[in-house]
């Protein structure tokens, strides 16, 4: 599917250099750039895209305060050259962040991740799709949320893939959809369902949820840094405030001193 994207940012070489990737991707089309915050805020409040490359250091109106005034049907990728503000990009429920300076790599996997969100939102809104009203698209025999059970069922296309919770690392969410990252895998599932409820599915002897979009395997975490930030697979992920009291006492029962 063709995805409408817009650029908003206030350096002209990050302009040119995204314009130039978009134009190598086939699935995207370009419907504008900006670089002041306020026209481009106007110009995607008048005419919405599917996608937008929003900078978050810029005068007038940040990228955090801009995120939170575009219209709902957009989806966010962050751009920045600062690091530290990677974890408040997903506070907005942003679909990525990309690390200036942005290579094309990082550039089609930030991408094709937004092909994959939109395609899966346009399967479950199709009018001929015969499941539209389930809830959700994992299956487990659970009975409750510490039983053994070591795998779990998910809706892919038409039928049911099976995956092994041990090979789970972590699971983040956005608004309806979970990306299920496996150890070995380098793309997520993704899945039609709430961060709520796939959490009761899992084994809380196994899985701790430590932030509003994460939830981790706690026998994949790799090392805790003094700032709470877990290095899990290839991503390090922050304990967020309100999860912060639980995930501590988790270590202190674990921590030898």
């Amino acid at each position: 599917m063709e995805i409408t994207c817009l650029i908003i940012d206030d350096e002209p070489l990050a302009i040119k250099l995204i314009e130039n990737f978009v134009k190598r991707t086939p699935f995207l089309k370009l419907c504008g750039s900006y670089d002041n915050s306020i026209e481009g805020l106007a110009a995607i409040s008048e005419r919405p895209v599917n996608l937008l490359f929003l900078d978050i250091q810029m005068p007038d109106l940040n990228g955090m305060e801009l995120s939170r005034l575009v219209p709902k049907e957009t989806k966010i990728i962050f751009t920045t050259a600062f690091k530290e503000y990677a974890f408040d990009s997903y506070e907005v429920s942003a679909l990525d962040f990309l690390l200036k300076p942005i290579s094309y790599s990082k550039f089609i996997q930030a991408t094709t991740k937004a092909q994959e969100w939109f395609e899966m939102k346009s399967a479950r809104n199709g009018a001929n799709n015969p499941n539209e009203n389930r809830t959700n698209d994992i299956y487990s025999a659970k009975t409750d949320s510490d039983s053994n059970d070591d795998y779990l069922f998910i809706r892919t296309d038409s039928k049911l893939q099976r995956i092994e919770v041990d090979n789970i690392l972590y699971i983040s969410g956005l608004k309806d959809y979970v990306h299920i990252y496996l150890c070995d895998s380098a793309r997520p599932l993704i899945v039609h369902i709430t961060m709520k409820a796939v959490e009761s599915m899992l084994s809380t002897k196994k899985f701790m949820r430590i932030h509003r979009s994460y939830i981790v395997a706690m026998d994949k975490i790799r090392s805790i840094d003094r700032n709470n930030r877990l290095y899990i697979g290839n991503e390090i992920i922050r304990v967020s405030d309100a999860y912060k009291e639980n995930f501590n006492n988790y270590l202190d029962k674990r921590t030898l001193r």
